[in-house]
């Protein structure tokens, strides 16, 4: 009986056979030396680090992928699990390394279970390569791991997405269509298209050159629309304009990297940068604020309880006449919890409020405090455990002209977590702030990677993100994920910026979740087909 590829094949024009090749997993296994398979995969793994924030050499991210797919290929799968987890020890170790000025185990502790996610990703691969249609399940299997990532353990670490390389490819323009999940499955989908071409590069056999014209075409057709997307306008209902003064008050350094300071200086900083702020408005240099924005842990004492730290906010109000969004951090609840919290501050003191949402492994608290305590038992200085917040970060403020704006507001790691920046827009957010505090991380590649990720969360929105640091790359990001302007690391800056207030979400936030749970449905199938298939067809080619 004829397969419908064989009709397709047997029935179409010449470039139509190539399509129906691209979607054939016919072809023998890769065989290489084992020493030679563990250098390639150190360097796929190389290749989609860079891809990454600060290098942001994004091709090389499509060629990690494609080399690792490849690599997924071999006969045996415990080799293929020994190149994904090498792929993943280089990958991790190149982009989380930062982790290592808040304590030289961190990385230590965190890259090995990190790289095993890239290990499943290898895995899932080989049991799906000699399917019909494989590029379409293997880039499933990113979204799935990835997704898996996002939540396991510990709530999950969704720092190194493939989505987060986007901010300057064309794959970018997608974003705003089917959010992180969607552009990162088609930027897979790229790698996987990659191998297909080399593939029929090197194969020679048959239909090659039109197999590998229909990969090219595929790829090229994919950057094209991606590209037209990426000029398309924001949509999403624009209203009347807010401005917002940025503070980014700096730290004093001097105090090491452990700490913010000594106690209230980083407070006393963004009261004098708020002063600042307020000269260039009343000057003319800047437009007249609606209300400032203090980045998170803009005071290191919770001003609800210590005097002090309560009067240098009201005196920073008072002098502003304006409402401040601070960043404070807040003890209780319980006697051992703090939170990170956004407070909305106007002449009455403190009248909203949002606390974080997604905490930081290790950094904010302590997953399995008796036995990491006793390992290491520097883990301890991480002190009070952070109690996530539950509700959306939206705070409903009064404005100097008594009108009302609702601020989405994501603080800091959260940019990582879709649910919870999505969370803001669904919940009718008219303006995003992000409040972030990278003191520790001067001099590292993290404020760079997270600026990145902030870009992508502007594309994918299609909102206007303020962003409000303590001590590096505060600024503006337009609803095309432009940089506007941004401050530089380790200065004390201000800066006023007027911002549309928009209504309603974009495509991508109301189908990436969707998207993402399609595509691990898909590669879940995917595998399991895989598994049960003959012994037979997962060794010598596809299966017919």
């Amino acid at each position: 009986m004829n397969t419908t590829s064989d009709i397709v094949a047997a029935g179409s024009p010449v470039a139509l056979r190539g399509w129906s090749r691209l979607l054939r997993g016919d072809h023998a296994p890769v065989r290489l030396h084992w020493a030679l398979a563990s250098l390639l995969s150190l360097v796929a793994g190389a290749l989609l680090a860079l891809g990454f924030q600060p290098f942001g050499l994004w091709p090389t991210t499509v060629v990690g992928i494609a080399l690792l797919s490849w690599l997924s290929d071999q006969a045996r799968a415990r080799r293929v699990a020994w190149c994904g987890l090498l792929a993943g020890l280089a990958l991790y170790s190149m982009t989380v390394s930062f982790q290592a000025v808040v304590a030289w185990w961190l990385p230590v502790l965190m890259v090995p279970v990190l790289a095993c996610w890239v290990l499943l990703t290898a895995l899932g691969q080989h049991y799906v390569q000699f399917l019909r249609a494989w590029p379409l399940w293997s880039a499933s299997i990113w979204t799935l791991v990835e997704a898996l990532s996002a939540r396991f353990p510990f709530g999950g670490f969704a720092w190194d997405r493939l989505a987060f390389t986007l901010p300057d490819q064309p794959l970018g323009g997608y974003l705003w269509l089917v959010g992180a999940a969607g552009a990162g499955w088609l930027l897979a989908l790229s790698g996987c298209l990659v191998v297909v071409v080399v593939r029929a590069v090197v194969a020679r056999g048959g239909r090659w050159l039109p197999r590998m014209a229909a990969g090219i075409a595929a790829m090229g057709l994919l950057a094209a629309v991606g590209a037209v997307l990426s000029a398309v306008p924001a949509t999403t209902g624009a209203g009347r304009g807010v401005t917002v003064g940025v503070v980014q008050g700096n730290v004093d350094g001097s105090a090491g990297p452990h700490t913010m300071g000594y106690a209230r200086s980083v407070t006393d900083n963004h009261l004098s940068e708020t002063i600042m702020a307020m000269a260039r408005a009343r000057t003319g240099l800047d437009a007249m604020p609606d209300f400032l924005a203090w980045p998170e842990n803009s005071t290191d004492m919770d001003p609800n309880q210590d005097e002090e730290t309560h009067q240098l906010i009201a005196d920073a109000q008072a002098i502003a006449a304006r409402p401040i969004l601070v960043g404070a951090v807040t003890l209780g609840p319980g006697d051992d919890g703090r939170q990170t919290a956004g407070l909305w501050w106007d002449a009455s003191g403190e009248t909203a409020r949002y606390a974080k949402r997604n905490a930081v492994p290790f950094g904010e608290f302590t997953p399995l405090k008796d036995l990491v305590f006793a390992i290491a038992p520097m883990a301890r200085e991480v002190g009070r455990q952070t109690i996530p917040g539950t509700a959306p970060g939206v705070i409903t403020g009064t404005l100097p002209d008594g009108s009302s704006v609702r601020v989405g507001d994501i603080i800091c790691y959260e940019l990582a977590f879709d649910s919870t920046v999505y969370d803001t827009v669904r919940h009718g957010a008219e303006v995003v702030v992000v409040q972030s505090n990278n003191a520790t991380y001067a001099g590292t590649m993290q404020p760079r990677q997270q600026f990145a990720i902030t870009r992508v969360r502007a594309m994918e929105m299609r909102r206007e993100v303020v962003v409000s640091t303590t001590s590096s790359l505060s600024g503006l990001i337009d609803a095309r994920g432009r940089v506007v302007e941004h401050s530089q690391e380790d200065t004390a800056w201000a800066r006023t910026f007027t911002v549309p207030t928009r209504q309603g979400v974009s495509a991508g936030v109301s189908t990436g979740p969707a998207f993402e749970a399609i595509a691990c449905a898909v590669a879940a199938v995917a595998v399991v087909a895989g598994l049960v298939a003959p012994r037979r067809a997962r060794r010598g080619g596809s299966l017919h």
